[in-house]
Order: structure tokens, then sequence, then C-alpha cells
């Protein structure tokens, strides 16, 4: 990863609250102060968009950008890492902003904020942009959907339970601005990279006596059969990642899916986020008989913990290490104070008989909810020529 430096762009002072808004490039240091201050961890910032995840991705270009009424001054209303990709033949790039910018959505002027984002990009050669916006968009309970599951049925059949105001807005006002969400018939984009549907359980105002009665029965007695065969929690280090590895290898084979994550990427991830803070990526591993059967990986941010990743072995499935796992970086989440643990991803299939819709379903178990996100939204810059661009770098990467 690489660092591109380009001087601020030389627009305008936009307003937001009666001062002067600017926009300008940010060392890390100010930018972690940001997302450390009170407003920056009401914000709630994804790990996707802290200033060592540049150097996680290999083959991008990155940027730290801040606004506010003095961003130089370390005086910010939000934050944003871009990641620029380069068109080849071309000094154009793509910027991409995962789960991002860092910014208040519920701002009732978002142009005062989003429209320097753009000029600067602009500015900085991109020829198209893409953003993940935080607010959710419809939540369904997990009681719900269970007794919802039925051939042939997606989330998408099923009242939500709830459906977030804010993000239904912000939805509007970035069509109304042009912008298009990634994977719609009329976008043109190869669909969102970051997962649109994730899994979310509510720890803020629980004790840890309420989280294990949201458990559902599998679960708790999947809990206690790991206890009572002496299934072992313990928080690795860097040097397990190998074996870590090896299961995701057999998880993948067993599951069907590929990642396509190599070993250097995990230690790189790891290297990068625990120097930024220690302890923000951990690796928890479940042992049996002196074996690791699984392994996860956990970030925290904030009030924020995510489940990232998770591995295990094909035998002994039986002593349920997985439970044991989950239940454990559950209660250490809640232990740091964090107001949700994110599960990531799972699929919109509530169809019992396809594959997919077992990892949901192991999900669900924990008690939480389904959350749609708003998606990936992009747009291009600059008219005609920017669309080619944008369509010729589409086929790129699909080429990859």
């Amino acid at each position: 990863m690489t660092a591109l430096l380009v001087p601020p762009s030389p627009a305008s002072p936009h307003e937001e609250g009666g001062g002067a808004l600017g926009l300008a490039p940010i060392t890390a240091g100010t930018y972690r102060a940001f997302l450390a201050s009170h407003h920056g961890t009401n914000l709630g910032a994804a790990f996707l968009q802290c200033p060592s995840w540049a150097d996680v991705k290999e083959g991008w270009h990155s940027l730290l950008l801040g606004w506010g009424p003095d961003p130089r001054a370390g005086r910010l209303s939000g934050v944003a890492l871009v990641l620029l990709r380069q068109l080849p033949g071309t000094r154009k790039y793509f910027a991409y902003l995962p789960e991002g910018p860092v910014a208040d959505w519920a701002a009732p002027d978002i142009d005062s904020w989003l429209g320097p984002l753009l000029e600067h990009l602009r500015a900085a050669g991109a020829f198209a942009v893409r953003i993940g916006p935080s607010p959710a968009y419809r939540r369904w309970d997990a009681a719900l959907l269970k007794s919802f599951s039925h051939p042939g049925r997606r989330l998408g059949d099923v009242l939500a339970s709830e459906v977030d105001p804010l993000g239904a807005a912000v939805g509007e006002r970035l069509r109304a601005r042009g912008w298009q969400r990634c994977g719609d018939d009329s976008s043109g984009g190869d669909g969102d990279a970051q997962p649109r549907h994730v899994f979310r359980v509510p720890l803020a105002g629980r004790s840890a006596e309420d989280l294990w009665s949201g458990l559902n029965q599998e679960w708790r007695r999947n809990v206690r059969r790991a206890r009572k065969e002496g299934v072992e929690v313990v928080v690795g280090s860097a040097a397990d990642l190998p074996e870590f590895y090896r299961l995701l290898r057999i998880t993948e084979e067993r599951d069907g899916f590929r990642l396509g994550r190599s070993l250097t990427y995990y230690e790189r991830q790891y290297a990068a986020l625990n120097a930024e803070e220690p302890g923000r990526m951990k690796l928890y591993l479940a042992r049996h008989g002196g074996e690791v059967l699984a392994a996860h990986t956990m970030i925290t941010v904030g009030r924020r913990a995510w489940y990232q990743t998770g591995a295990s072995a094909d035998h002994r499935r039986e002593v349920r290490p997985s439970n044991a796992l989950q239940w454990q970086m559950l209660l250490d989440a809640h232990s740091r104070g964090a107001d949700v643990y994110d599960m990531r991803g799972v699929p919109s299939t509530l169809d019992p008989d396809e594959r997919a819709y077992g990892l949901l379903r192991w999900k669900l178990g924990t008690g939480g909810q389904v959350v749609e996100t708003l998606g990936e939204w992009e747009r291009p810059l600059d008219g005609t020529a920017n669309r080619t661009l944008y369509r010729a770098f589409q086929a790129y990467l699909n080429r990859r």
C-alpha cells in the first residue's frame, strides 16, 4: 500500500451549522484521534475505515481525509479512508471508501461534506467513487426469521421487524444526487464488495445473563457440551496464524466457498491492526485434547466488535468448539464495553434446502438480528469520459 499525496482542492467553503466546512488530507495520528474522540466514537467507524486498513490492502493507493471547521488543526466532523486503484494505462483512479466515509449521515445538509469530498477526489484523478454509507435499512429479529424459513423463500419476502427511517432517507438523498446502488440493474456495477446483509447481536444495556438467555436452546446446549468435554478457549498470537489458515482451507473445502486470501494476507492484517492499537485484532483458539479444533478472529474498534473469519476442523465437531469460541468472544466484546457484536455477512436465503442457509441458521441461534445495510453506492465523476473509464475498469476487474 502506498499513500497518494494530493494537495487539498481549492473548493469554496461549505456551511454546516453556520461554520465553514473545509476538507484536507490529514495524518494518521489526527485521524485516529478523531475516531477516539467522543464525536468520532458516536459515528461508529468500521474497521475498514481505520488508517491501518490501508496497510492491509495491496495494490491500492490511499488517502486519509478529514473535513470540519479546521481539518488541518484537527477540528473535524468526519473522516474518510479512500482506497485508490489505478486503471492500467491511465493516470486515473477508482476511489473506494469501504463502509465509509465516517460521517454524520443524519446531518440536514450532506452536501456540506459530500460535495467537498467528491471535488477532492476528482482533483486526485478519480474517475468514479464507491461509498458504503453506515445507516441500516431494515432489520429482522431472529425469532421472526426462524418461523418463516421455507423452501424458495428469501429475506425480502418477509416483512421486516423494523425499517430504519434514516437509512431510507439517506438512500433517497443519494439517488437524488446521481448515486446508484451497486448491484441494481441500472447501476452497471458488479454488486457490493462488502456484505449487504449482516448479523448483529446487540450488547448495550444487557448483562451476561441476558446474553445467555438470548441464545436459543441448541446454542446453550452446545456451549454446555463444549464445557463438559473440556474444550479450552484461549487467545492466540501471530504464531498461531498458520494453524488458523490450515483450518480455514479445510473449512472452505467443506463448506464450498473460497475467500481467495493467503496466509500472508492474514499475517499482514494481524500486524497492521495490532500495530495501530494492541489487541485490535485477536485470534481465538478452541483446543481439545491438545489439538486446535477451531479458530476465529475478532476485531474491535471503539464500541463495536466484529467476528470476522472462522475456521474449524472436520473431526470432533461433536464437542462444539465453534460454539464455545463464539460464546467467549461475545462475553469478551461485552466486557470491553461494545454496544454491538457484528457477525458479518449472512445469505439472503430462508430456504432450508439451500446450503448457504446453514450459516444463517447458526447465527440466528445467538438471538440477534439480520440487518440489511444500505449497501454500496457508486457514481462516475465528470460526465461521459469517466463513465467510459468506469465501464472499462469493471471489465478489467471481471477479467481478474
